[in-house]
């Protein structure tokens, strides 16, 4: 799969700002500063499309890109900044709840982790959110290029234990500045869409 056309379609933090329904949607939510702007930008072959912030915590918007006019990729406000205040996360946490829980066309989130670090109680918090919600099974690791290939693989096998992850759910390593892992990633994009796709022909 390759991305050819990219644009911001709409900035929401209430659903009457959604753009309407209609389209798969495939979102990307992490931790605060975890690369997520990046790895779009990688994914879209944008410099640009999704801005790179110096403050963590700074977009506290759900960001609709529209991809190849065939899908959306959804930027969800990276969690657990220690700065933003008890009510401004419990607003994050009811934009969240209401975007994941009756979005139409939503197929899957996928989660970043820091590849360099044991998952926080919060990435926990968030995956097992998504598996509530069906929407877990894949996690992309990011900055990998910070890890020597063997410490990779541990790092990698303590993200799956750390998160309760199942054997069929995928960890898959990426490097935004190395541009390097965000194939795979494309890849199960693609067979998400696929399946949708399938699904949408037998429902007709």
């Amino acid at each position: 799969m390759q991305i050819n056309k990219s644009e911001l379609e709409a900035v929401a933090v209430k659903s009457v700002q959604y753009p309407e329904p209609g389209v798969p949607e495939i979102a990307f939510a992490g931790r605060s500063n975890v690369g997520k702007s990046s790895l779009l930008n990688l994914l879209t072959r944008r410099k640009n499309l999704a801005r790179v912030s110096g403050s963590p915590g700074k977009t506290r918007t759900i960001n609709f890109y529209r991809i190849n006019d065939e899908f959306r990729i959804v930027d969800l406000p990276g969690y657990g900044y220690a700065r933003v205040s008890k009510s401004e996360s419990e607003k994050w946490g009811a934009m969240m709840e209401g975007y994941l829980e009756n979005r139409e066309g939503l197929l899957k989130v996928i989660q970043l982790v820091d590849i360099r670090h044991k998952p926080s109680a919060q990435d926990v918090q968030m995956y097992d959110y998504l598996r509530y919600f069906n929407l877990d099974g894949i996690v992309v690791a990011t900055k990998s290029d910070k890890v020597s290939s063997n410490q990779r693989s541990k790092n990698i096998s303590e993200i799956r234990k750390t998160l309760g992850m199942s054997k069929s759910d995928k960890i898959i390593a990426v490097s935004a500045l190395k541009k390097s892992g965000h194939e795979a990633l494309l890849d199960e994009i693609n067979k998400l869409l696929e399946s949708y796709e399938r699904t949408e022909e037998f429902d007709v």
